[in-house]
This record gives structure tokens, C-alpha cells and sequence, in this order.
């Protein structure tokens, strides 16, 4: 897992990961306006400014490794 900064070309969605340098942690974002990021860490909801956050960017073997599948019969 890699992390990288967000400029004016990265795109910030609401539901995606990122990390939230000051607290260490790995937090859910509900809005992004521009400059500030409304993110929900621990079942609250916080403000603060976009590069206090970083992308989160996982490889394909990474992503493997926590895929489970639902039904062992059919592998679905």
C-alpha cells in the first residue's frame, strides 16, 4: 500500500479511502469542496484541509490477498 499526495489533478470522490496524515489513520471521505475534506474516522464526522489527506493506492497482488469469495461451491 502506497500513499501520494493529492494536487489539483488528483480526483477526490465521496466513499473513497484516504489517509489522514496528523491522526495516522485510514478514514472515509463524505465531501471534498476544493480546499477542505468532511471525513468520517472512529463514527464522527470531521473538517480539514485537503493536504493533511493522501491517496491510498493498493496493487493488483495486495488487492488479491483480501479478496475472499462469498460461495466456495461456485467461486462467486
Amino acid at each position: 500500500m502506497k500513499f501520494y499526495d493529492i494536487d489539483d489533478y488528483s480526483k477526490v470522490v465521496p466513499g473513497e479511502y484516504l489517509y489522514h496524515v496528523p491522526t495516522k489513520a485510514i478514514v472515509i471521505c463524505g465531501a471534498y469542496d476544493g480546499n477542505n475534506v468532511r471525513a468520517l474516522y472512529n463514527g464522527r464526522l470531521f473538517n480539514d484541509e485537503i493536504n493533511n489527506f493522501k491517496k491510498i493506492t493498493i496493487t493488483k497482488r495486495e488487492r488479491s490477498n483480501y479478496y475472499v469469495p462469498a460461495c466456495k461451491s461456485c467461486g462467486g
